[in-house]
């Protein structure tokens, strides 16, 4: 009687470490992304099926994430940092080489992408870094934080993937801005970083470069670099205000909207669902962003409360980007849509980005019980 009970209160606890708010934000969106998938696939025999197992595979890792506590967290984020940049190096000296890029490593048994890994390595390590140095933090202690974000940016950046590297640099940026940064340093280096801007231009590669101009003026090449771009815009203001309808939109099936069901499955839902889908989608996102500030703010630790905005500021940076680039205000740059892009990889970043949103709010909980 008594193992049967202690099974019992094991399992209630497991499945108590779900936060309500997280948990019912996102079952809709996984909802809403099969929707669309559904309809974006057809022509792609077996992608809806592997969106539906990559969304299961992602419900796991968030679960047991959500089971992990903050401090066992703590202790894992030098040695994955460590490894993550380890694994950066590896690419960088043996890495496949795919579309002109290297950014996979080959292990034999698979193939893995080790720049997704420091998506939550990097703000992992930052918020250890500051935990260490909770109360008076000085300017070096910023300076050595930001070099242990650089050196990730910049060997993501050679692969090259300008993509990647700002997620990781907006992820692990967002942890030294919540440390307390000077809102005078953050000026300065913005005001820095444009008068560097020409500079910048120029260390950019060609097709990254070709990405900005086409932003500005895609009809100058609108068969070639600007097709993604025009396309998607149409489809995104087509829809209108309600929508041409599920599987009914045109410039989804006649096969215009390039890379449909991944960096561009929003302009499918756009066409089919229309403003009040976009203001659904969108108001789903505020909530999911909105409930990780609260947990952050409700942190019991240094750790907690910096890890927890950070992995909240990814979910805003994910979804600011994809549909600023699939509406045409931003340049494309491979980011795809939280939850809703095809791509098993993505899915399970954010996934385990959430399980730890839910331990930070589970572990408040115990302690203040």
């Amino acid at each position: 009687m008594t193992d049967t009970l202690d099974l019992r209160k094991h399992l209630r606890a497991w499945l108590t470490a779900f936060d309500p708010t997280l948990t019912a934000v996102l079952a809709v969106i996984f909802g809403l992304s099969l929707v669309a998938m559904y309809s974006a696939s057809l022509g792609f025999p077996g992608r809806f099926e592997g969106h539906a197992r990559n969304l299961a595979v992602a419900f796991v890792v968030m679960w047991v994430a959500s089971n992990v506590p903050p401090g066992w967290l703590m202790r894992s984020a030098v040695p994955l940092y460590l490894l993550g940049v380890l694994l950066l190096i590896g690419v960088a000296l043996f890495g496949d080489i795919s579309k002109g890029a290297r950014r996979w490593l080959d292990l034999g048994f698979t193939r893995i992408q080790p720049s997704e890994v420091l998506k939550i390595a990097a703000p992992l390590m930052l918020a250890w870094y500051f935990e260490r140095r909770e109360g008076v933090k000085r300017w070096y202690d910023f300076a050595i934080a930001t070099a242990l974000l650089a050196v990730p940016v910049a060997l993501i950046l050679r692969q090259p993937d300008l993509g990647t590297s700002l997620l990781v640099l907006a992820a692990g940026g967002a942890v030294i801005f919540l440390a307390g940064l000077s809102w005078k340093v953050i000026a300065s280096l913005l005001l820095g970083a444009a008068a560097a801007a020409p500079v910048l231009w120029t260390l950019l590669h060609d097709y990254q470069r070709q990405r900005v101009l086409t932003l500005i003026d895609p009809t100058s090449d609108p068969l070639g670099k600007g097709f993604h771009i025009i396309q998607s815009t149409i489809a995104v203001g087509s829809g209108g205000v309600w929508g041409k309808g599920w599987m009914q939109g045109t410039q989804t099936h006649l096969e215009f909207i390039p890379e449909r069901t991944t960096d561009f499955i929003f302009a499918v839902y756009s066409e089919e669902f229309g403003l009040v889908g976009n203001g659904v989608l969108l108001v789903l996102y505020l909530l999911l962003i909105s409930r990780g500030m609260v947990i952050s703010a409700q942190a019991s630790t240094e750790f907690s409360r910096l890890l927890a905005g950070s992995l909240t500021l990814i979910f805003f940076t994910y979804a600011f980007v994809n549909m600023g680039m699939v509406s045409g205000i931003l340049p494309v740059v491979g980011v795809p849509l939280p939850m809703m892009s095809y791509g098993g990889t993505a899915q399970v970043t954010l996934a385990l980005g959430a399980g730890m949103l839910m331990s930070i709010a589970r572990h408040r909980r115990l302690v203040q019980t």
